[in-house]
């Protein structure tokens, strides 16, 4: 771990860095990204703008290693789907699971995401990157799943996987990123679940699951 200008970071000067990081995450919580300040931040950290700089260029520079941090994490979602079948009513739990795992990740970590949501819809490539790099965990191992379906003729030789998986994925995304709030059409948030579940099921099988 090193310093703005290359100095290797003690144990301490880890713990601050961190410290800061933790406080930016609070504080996305409450408050606009573009709000935030380098100032308000040390504050809340018990420290001073300077030793900020000394981690980090700016509030972006900082918002951006919070958001590696949180798509690191993100690669675990591959556990969701990792050994598990789509055969019979386990095909239905497996698809359960995934919805479940998937809403509760957003919902952690809301703040941050969208930030990187924002991030990217202006075209910032940092952005995207980081956030296809927490889709693309899920979307490989769906197409993955699809893929070994449709070689053993359980699933139409004329599906693509990767184009099902990745308008599964875009799909879990758009309304995930939706839970908060009362629903426009008067969907309550728990019938959201079921729904998304078979609909994932159905793009994955082809088939309606046994329940």
């Amino acid at each position: 771990m090193r310093t703005v200008d290359g100095r290797v970071a003690g144990r301490r000067g880890q713990a601050t860095r961190q410290k800061l990081l933790d406080c930016l995450s609070e504080m996305l919580s409450s408050s606009p990204y573009r709000d935030v300040k380098v100032i308000d931040v040390a504050r809340r950290a018990g420290t001073s703008p300077a030793t900020f700089y000394q981690y980090f260029p700016d509030v972006e520079g900082a918002v951006l290693e919070v958001a590696e941090q949180m798509a690191a994490e993100g690669t675990g979602l591959t556990e969701l789907l990792g050994g598990r079948t789509w055969a019979g009513r386990s095909g239905w739990q497996t698809s359960q699971e995934l919805v479940d795992g998937f809403l509760e990740f957003w919902r952690r970590n809301d703040a941050i995401l969208r930030v990187i949501d924002l991030g990217a819809a202006e075209g910032d490539k940092r952005f995207h990157k980081i956030r296809m790099k927490i889709l693309n965990s899920v979307n490989t191992s769906l197409a993955g799943s699809i893929a070994e379906l449709q070689s053993k003729g359980r699933v139409d030789k004329d599906v693509n996987p990767a184009a099902v998986a990745g308008a599964l994925v875009a799909m879990l995304a758009a309304v995930a990123g939706h839970q908060k709030g009362p629903s426009p059409w008067g969907v309550k948030a728990a019938e959201l679940k079921p729904a998304l579940a078979l609909l994932v099921h159905l793009g994955v099988t082809g088939r309606k699951p046994s329940k």
